[in-house]
């Protein structure tokens, strides 16, 4: 049920982003659809695969554990109910941040999440091209942080409704009027915010960590409000790998074993 729950958010959310896209798009995509789109969604159908048929709902089934054995610093105290939901929503949102940050730090991690910044454009199907490699490191992780702090089971999965939908929505090719834009990001990261993050500029691309919400960005000192070229022309991507035809299905599950290339 959790994963039906999960799978009908995720397209739901996914189909309103692709058509709000092809009728008020923010920019203009060079690179065609066709050639972009079977890539992307297909990797995220080998992930989906391959996590349905290995660890599953892990993450939620691991918060269950984590209730019934009292493991966790939440399981220690008293916490009602409403409180643990949202410190679990909290911290692992935060976990996520910091996830990030090692991502593009670590050069041995950055070789797997360069996969997601080789995309040459910027449209919903950005927020699922990650290489499989990561998706288990990141499940790894999520798993770690549920255990340490005994998160709410039923936060847990609200948890990855939200990080599926922010994630789609925050990568997709969507105009937001600029006054409404900026009210917004002191709240949830916009397309806008988030598309400086795939800039080919370092000191852009190492900025706007954040998925859902804002404030760790600003907290953190990590916050950059305005991309130096407009959004609508600024380059998309890695300078590394400009060339489509580096960019193939099977060239980027490859690409974390070659000899890693810096901008």
């Amino acid at each position: 049920m959790e994963n039906i729950i999960r799978l009908s958010a995720a397209l739901g959310i996914f189909s309103i982003m692709v058509c709000w896209e092809y009728f008020k798009p923010r920019r203009q995509t060079p690179v065609n659809r066709k050639k972009r789109w079977p890539i992307n969604l297909g990797l995220a159908t080998l992930n989906m695969l391959m996590m349905r048929f290995t660890v599953g709902s892990i993450a939620y089934l691991s918060a269950i554990n984590a209730n019934q054995q009292a493991w966790g610093l939440l399981n220690q105290f008293a916490v009602p109910e409403w409180l643990a939901i949202t410190i679990t929503l909290l911290v692992l949102d935060f976990a996520i941040y910091c996830q990030h940050i090692v991502l593009h730090k670590w050069p041995l991690l950055w070789r797997l999440h360069q996969v997601h910044h080789t995309d040459l454009e910027f449209d919903a199907t950005t927020a699922v091209r990650f290489h499989p490699l990561e998706i288990i490191l990141s499940m790894a992780y999520k798993v770690a942080c549920i255990y340490l702090i005994g998160a709410h089971p039923l936060a847990v999965i609200a948890f990855e409704i939200i990080l599926n939908g922010a994630a789609t929505f925050n990568h997709s090719n969507i105009a937001l009027p600029t006054k409404l834009d900026k009210k917004l990001r002191w709240l949830v990261i916009t397309p806008d915010m988030h598309r400086i993050h795939h800039s080919t500029v370092p000191v852009e691309l190492n900025s706007n960590y954040g998925f859902s919400i804002s404030c760790w960005d600003r907290l953190c000192k990590t916050y950059t409000a305005e991309s130096l070229q407009p959004q609508e022309t600024m380059p998309i991507g890695l300078n590394a790998f400009r060339k489509p035809t580096e960019l193939s299905f099977m060239r980027l599950l490859l690409m974390p074993f070659k000899p890693l290339q810096r901008d």
